[in-house]
């Protein structure tokens, strides 16, 4: 009788032993589940965040340095707005990652954190387009003008010999040069800058958007409830 219960004692241990580990792995979390949340080694909140902060800062201060050459410069031409709204996504990227994970049917303040998350990584996405479309326009047209210094204005037109062609004025610049070299370098260094935010605007919306959604998919359940037998369609 002893030796017909010790095999018994021992599965039961076993088993006992089994669900502990289970058990263990549920309070710690799936590794699966945080490689998942990770990018090259980070959490990818915190990484995206990171490059969107730092894109922001640049090009809001090289906008800050078009201004200084001129105060006649339109909004659209010195774009520190852009690194201004891209600052406040990159702000709350960091929430989002100080945030503790929790499934998102849980926890209805990650579920808005996210989702304004991803709506602001949109729009910086569409800003960025509208500011390298904007900035390869002026581009192209200070490359033709023709300017002279006129006191402490500087007046450029795109054909000189046109006694009616439009012609700009910069109020404020004392040397051309700063309008005809300095000022297309500036607007090549804002294209690259927002080319480099919107891929990286693109990347944290695909991110959240795949984080959300790759647990999930549609089908038909066939067969017995309990079997878990699922079919894709």
């Amino acid at each position: 009788m002893g030796s017909g219960t010790s095999p018994m004692r021992s599965a039961g241990g076993g088993n006992a032993n089994a669900g502990t580990e289970k058990k263990g792995q549920a309070e710690t979390g799936s590794p699966v589940l945080e490689e998942a949340q990770k990018c090259c080694g980070c959490r990818f909140p915190l990484l995206v965040a990171l490059l969107q902060l730092l894109l922001g800062i640049a090009v809001a201060v090289v906008a800050f340095l078009m201004v200084a050459i001129s105060s006649s410069l339109l909004a659209r031409e010195t774009p520190h707005w852009a690194g201004i709204i891209m600052i406040v996504v990159s702000l709350l990227g960091f929430i989002l990652f100080c945030i503790t994970r929790v499934p998102d049917e849980r926890a209805s303040a990650q579920f808005i954190v996210k989702l304004l998350y991803f709506f602001l990584c949109t729009m910086g996405l569409v800003i960025s387009a509208v500011v390298i479309a904007f900035q390869c326009y002026h581009y192209a047209l200070t490359y033709s003008y023709s300017c002279k210094e006129m006191g402490e204005h500087c007046t450029c037109t795109l054909d000189p010999e046109d006694p009616i062609a439009r012609t700009f004025s910069y109020s404020g610049v004392t040397d051309c040069s700063a309008i005809v070299s300095t000022l297309p370098m500036y607007y090549l260094l804002q294209m690259v800058l927002n080319l480099a935010q919107a891929i990286v605007c693109l990347v944290g919306a695909f991110l959240i958007w795949k984080h959300r959604y790759q647990v999930f998919f549609a089908g038909l359940q066939t067969g017995s409830p309990s079997a878990q037998t699922w079919q894709k369609v």
